[in-house]
């Protein structure tokens, strides 16, 4: 593996990377503090699209850490940011699967998000957006995907199956769109990593180039896949959903693999003094 160089940036994953569900992974406070000491500017990029910027904000600073508005990005504001270039706002109606997190984003761009039962007379939405729901009804399912088969566009903020938990990994955003592409035979355009959407909107906010920032991530077919198809490189932290093993059966791999923060954390120091 190249040594651990040129580093500028960090775009780094939050679930199976900082924490587990609710509990701080070990090593977060060090972690931030050697980011600070260093002055190494980050963006928090996650998949999860079901709290808010502000509700990131208070997880991290619950857990002992302080970060700006301006170091998250999550897919649900990936995917308001991306569709705004798209189309106008103001004159877009969506239907939405998921939480604040999700909603919130979409609201602050101007979207109308529409929420009336569908019927034959219906004005279709111009999109539905499908994100991590822990609120999920068939109801919700059932409405979508009479929009999208009316002619809807169908947006995923992200595709993870899964979603790292203190208990253990349980059903992601992947699962639920799974449900709506086999009712309606419509696959998503999907936002969030692996996509390079995303990780290319941080790159843009951290103004810095591509080759002299790393992606952090625990999971082989998002936070990873995204870098290799981003072209920036890549730590893999065996924290979280992905494990060596899982590198046997795929064609890229992470620049580099450490087993937890406090690894990381070693390696930055390390690279910051050679």
């Amino acid at each position: 593996m190249q040594a651990l160089t040129n580093i500028h940036a960090l775009i780094i994953d939050m679930d199976g990377v900082l924490w587990e569900g609710t509990r701080a992974l070990p090593g977060l406070k060090a972690f931030f503090g050697l980011l600070r000491q260093q002055k190494l500017p980050f963006i928090l990029a996650t998949n999860n699209a079901s709290l808010t910027q502000a509700q990131y904000i208070n997880k991290l600073q619950s857990m002992g850490v302080i970060v700006s508005a301006n170091e998250i990005l999550t897919s649900s504001m990936a995917t308001a940011h991306y569709l705004s270039e798209q189309v106008n706002p103001c004159d877009t109606r969506v239907l939405v699967i998921g939480e604040e997190g999700l909603r919130q984003p979409l609201l602050d761009k101007g979207f109308t998000i529409i929420n009336t039962p569908f019927s034959k007379q219906s004005k279709v939405a111009d999109f539905v957006i499908c994100g991590l729901d822990r609120h999920l009804t068939w109801n919700k399912l059932a409405e979508a995907s009479l929009h999208i088969c009316a002619g809807a566009k169908f947006i995923a903020s992200n595709a993870d199956t899964t979603l790292p938990t203190e208990r253990g990994p349980v059903l992601g955003n992947g699962a639920i769109l799974a449900a709506l592409a086999s009712a309606t035979k419509v696959s998503p355009t999907i936002i969030g990593k692996p996509e390079a959407i995303m990780y290319q909107q941080a790159i843009n906010i951290l103004g810095v180039a591509p080759d002299q920032t790393i992606a952090i991530g625990d999971r082989l077919n998002t936070d990873i896949l995204g870098a290799v198809n981003t072209g920036i490189r890549s730590i893999m932290v065996l924290t979280g959903i992905s494990s060596e093993q899982d590198l046997m059966s795929i064609d890229y791999q992470p620049t580099w693999i450490l087993p937890d923060l406090p690894a990381i954390t070693a390696a930055l120091q390390l690279a910051n003094h050679q």
